[in-house]
């Protein structure tokens, strides 16, 4: 979207305020399963032994309640935060990362670019980065699309657009 139509900072945190995102609502975690399961599934066909030592993350947009840092704490696994306005710590991207997980958050990036760089510069090799965000299709009709209507949503992405990312920054 043309930054015109950007949100403030202080228009843009009022909305996330008021997300109901609690780490005890088994439908959410359900929900953030979605990016769970299959980042589980890829640490343990690492073949690496985080059986004494858990692997290391990041939950990059964590939001107000972190919730899916929790789930994989449970796990044993440690997890760092970062969120514009609920965990603004620049200093987690000078390490390096087993997993970084994005759910519901690219998709209010400024500056894609900048910030999908920044994440796969911070993840060690075999590391994944793990995107959760609406997609559109050649099916998606922009003019109706639902997804779009929310004024903090300002960058979309299809299933292309993420192979032509995996590839570059294989």
């Amino acid at each position: 979207m043309s930054k015109t139509h950007h949100l403030s900072d202080t228009e843009e945190k009022l909305r996330y305020d008021a997300h109901q995102n609690n780490p005890d609502d088994k439908r959410y975690q359900a929900f953030l399963s979605q990016v769970f399961n299959p980042v589980i599934d890829h640490l343990n066909k690492q073949g690496l032994d985080f059986s004494k030592v858990g692997a290391k993350g990041l939950d990059f947009g964590c939001g107000p309640g972190p919730t899916l840092s929790l789930m994989f704490e449970k796990q044993g696994h440690q997890v760092n935060l970062f969120d514009k306005f609920y965990a603004n710590n620049p200093a987690v991207f000078e390490q390096s990362y087993d997993f970084i997980t994005a759910t519901e958050v690219v998709e209010h990036l400024s500056a894609p670019n900048v910030e999908l760089h920044r994440l796969f510069g911070s993840l060690k090799k075999g590391g994944v980065l793990a995107i959760m965000t609406q997609m559109m299709d050649d099916k998606t009709d922009f003019s109706t699309w639902y997804y779009k209507n929310d004024p903090t949503h300002i960058c979309f992405f299809s299933k292309n657009t993420m192979r032509y990312l995996a590839k570059k920054w294989r």
